[in-house]
């Protein structure tokens, strides 16, 4: 296939540069076994940081996570202490109201609990012993009660011995059948089993008190899970300063329809259990997420979809007057979708995250006047919290893995608390790697990266893996993966070359909205430009000794470049990838996805779901594949992948299946991690004579 030469339009630098000596680059196995840093909380006076380590036993296949702390007054070189005891694994931390006190959840006593040390030091104290373990959990402005979720059986309500009970019946039963009537049936990785995530509160127990057993259910008529099921957490729940009630965010339809609506609504509840909850945002149709109340109490900031059935539409910031219940955007003419809130201190500005080119910067919008300022660039910012004079932050790259920062509430005096992935993997370089812009379909400004190989010589050129992500709205930025991370390819010898098409977020609404019902046309045109803007522009890649890689929509992509853009490739992986459109309808669990992408269901538009289905052009395929497939994925379920590996074999096509009979839509498990990157990459060897 013979393409036009792409227009270069902008060329933006974002280089770390490969240590000199270094022995060799990223392997699989350093991904899945380096530390991970994340949950950073500050105590109230900005003066010390407190983050959560993680750390794999790579023989055990299993991980652990631990919590250190700097004392940010002093200005020396000494490395962040380890303040829970050796032994246990914790989460989520949080400080008390006068810093004196370090709360976090463990299950050290068998079930995942909350417990409680001094910072000067001593051993944890176990605050609570429900018959149930707590998901997420929140401490109240005063701190003498906790808001905390937990998985019950709707008719238990708060009697957490009822839902205990039942479930070991369930697990004694001689019969394994389960009936629906409804969907659910599944979500993500699991099975229904007729529990709800439901909110809870308890008042903590006094010195030398015995943990808590009992708690009061928060809204338990509400319909919907707290928080959302597969991926909410704590943030869809916040205190108000007083601590006399909460706001949350719940889908509450009932029935089936919870499987093709995004209908959240705000709701305010009660803390003490009385009264009935109040729907803050019952005229919006469409997803609302994200409360913060403003130190005084009397404003509500959330997220705001505005399109029903769009999760991929883009956030509006939004300020909710409680006592007039008048509402309005803040940063309305801002044309991207925030991610995170944070409320200054003295409620005249918010802190958010948002994606931004390639980049997930933190952000200051001015409350009256939606002024935007950039604050920490470069890079993914992954959470951030505020106290006093103190900034801390998580960011990654492409190149260092999650760091943790401090810095002024604007962003200076920066200081790095934690180690870069090449400060913890001694000898290993990670490869340059570079933004860069084109024209794409409909003469539109496309962004790409180039990453070199490690140990890149001038004046070689190296095989390529293309890199297509998923999504579909979804972006390659610059940021650390620990599932698709191109410093692997890097560091196995290959140019790694990744697109963001239209479909990818962080360009504007308009630019993300264009991929939907458009899966396999204005995409494609955007990649094949990029691939020949890249060749053109970087004489390193050896467009001869090329392979393309994508997983989910990324998988599809794979299965709809089989046919339609064979030429280039020597081989192609696709991992969960989508290979009837149309069976997906009806397979996947969260039916408003494809009803979106689509626009309708299977029945009411079968023409949308065929218009590019990979399934119709099977016969046209003939590059080897390597199909891989997790069990567990209900998101593109195991028939997608199935069917492509048929597909192959059937016609004698050069393939394989790697197949993870206990992995979901992704490959968490160290050690399976390790035989993924391991396989994807003889693979690619196997077929670029690598």
């Amino acid at each position: 296939m013979k393409l036009r030469t792409a227009l270069p339009t902008l060329c933006l630098l974002a280089v770390l540069p490969s240590a000199a000596l270094a022995e060799r680059g990223l392997e699989g196995k350093d991904l899945a076994t380096m530390d991970r840093v994340s949950s950073p909380v500050l105590s109230p006076d900005g003066a010390r940081v407190v983050f959560a380590l993680r750390t794999v036993d790579f023989e055990a296949d299993s991980a652990s996570t631990a919590l250190y702390m700097r004392d940010l007054r002093t200005r020396d070189m000494r490395p962040p202490h380890q303040v829970t005891p050796a032994g246990w694994s914790v989460s989520s931390p949080a400080f008390s109201p006068d810093g004196s006190t370090l709360y976090f959840l463990s299950a050290k006593s068998g079930s995942q609990q909350l417990y409680a040390m001094p910072l000067a030091g001593g051993e944890p104290r176990q605050l609570t012993d429900f018959a149930v373990g707590i998901g997420t959990w929140q401490l109240s402005p005063q701190g003498d009660r906790i808001a905390f979720t937990t998985d019950v059986f709707p008719d238990c309500g708060a009697d957490f011995g009822c839902t205990q009970s039942r479930l070991d019946e369930r697990k004694e039963s001689k019969t394994t059948g389960v009936l629906y009537d409804q969907l659910f049936v599944r979500h993500w990785d699991t099975w229904k089993d007729g529990r709800q995530s439901k909110l809870f509160a308890a008042d903590l127990p006094a010195a030398g008190g015995e943990p808590v057993t009992q708690a009061t259910g928060l809204g338990l008529a509400l319909a919907g899970d707290i928080p959302a099921k597969p991926f909410g957490g704590a943030s869809d729940y916040a205190w108000a300063p007083d601590g006399r009630s909460l706001a949350v965010s719940v889908k509450t339809v009932e029935g089936s329809e919870q499987a093709w609506s995004t209908d959240f609504d705000l709701y305010r509840l009660s803390a003490d259990g009385t009264g009935s909850p109040v729907n803050l945002t019952p005229d919006s149709a469409a997803r609302d997420a994200g409360p913060v109340f403003s130190p005084d109490g009397s404003t509500l900031y959330y997220r705001a979809m505005s399109r029903p059935g769009f999760e991929a539409d883009r956030y509006a910031l939004m300020a909710l007057d409680l006592a007039s219940g008048e509402r309005r955007e803040i940063a309305p003419d801002w044309d991207r979708s925030p991610g995170s809130i944070d409320v200054a201190d003295d409620g005249a500005s918010l802190y958010v995250t948002a994606q931004h080119i390639g980049q997930y910067p933190l952000f200051k919008v001015d409350v009256q006047s939606g002024e935007v300022t950039e604050l920490v660039s470069d890079g993914t910012v992954t959470a951030f919290t505020i106290e006093g004079d103190t900034l801390a932050f998580t960011r990654n790259s492409m190149a260092t893995g999650d760091v943790l920062y401090v810095a002024q509430p604007d962003g200076s005096n920066l200081r790095q608390i934690t180690r870069t992935a090449e400060q913890m993997l001694d000898g290993v370089a990670m490869g340059e790697y570079e933004q860069f812009s084109f024209r794409g379909a409909n003469d539109a400004t496309v962004y790409g990266w180039v990453v070199k190989p490690a140990g890149y010589q001038e004046g070689q050129q190296y095989p390529v893996a293309f890199l297509i992500h998923g999504g579909p709205q979804g972006s390659f930025g610059n940021s650390w993966s620990y599932r698709w991370n191109p410093q692997t390819y890097a560091g196995a010898g290959y140019a790694v070359v990744m697109v963001d098409f239209h479909g990818s977020t962080g360009y504007g609404q308009a630019f993300t909205d264009a991929i939907s019902g458009d899966w396999g046309d204005k995409p494609l045109v955007d990649l094949q430009k990029g691939w020949e803007y890249a060749l053109a522009e970087y004489d390193f890649l050896d467009g001869d000794r090329a392979c393309a890689l994508g997983a989910s929509y990324g998988g599809y992509m794979v299965n709809w470049v089989a046919s339609q853009w064979k030429e280039p490739w020597k081989c192609l992986v696709n991992h969960n990838g989508v290979f009837d459109t149309r069976s997906m309808g009806l397979v996947t669990e969260e039916l408003w996805f494809t009803e979106w992408e689509h626009g309708g269901t299977v029945y009411d538009n079968p023409d949308a779901y065929e218009r590019y289905n990979p399934a119709r052009h099977i016969g046209e395929w003939e590059v080897p594949m390597l199909v891989v497939a997790g069990a567990n994925d209900f998101r593109v379920p195991v028939d997608q992948s199935l069917s492509t590996f048929t597909a192959l074999q059937r016609q004698g096509i050069d393939s394989q299946l790697l197949y993870f009979p206990d992995e979901n839509h992704w490959v968490l498990k160290p050690n399976n991690s390790v035989l993924w990157h391991q396989t994807v990459k003889d693979w690619l060897d196997r077929h670029t004579g690598n």
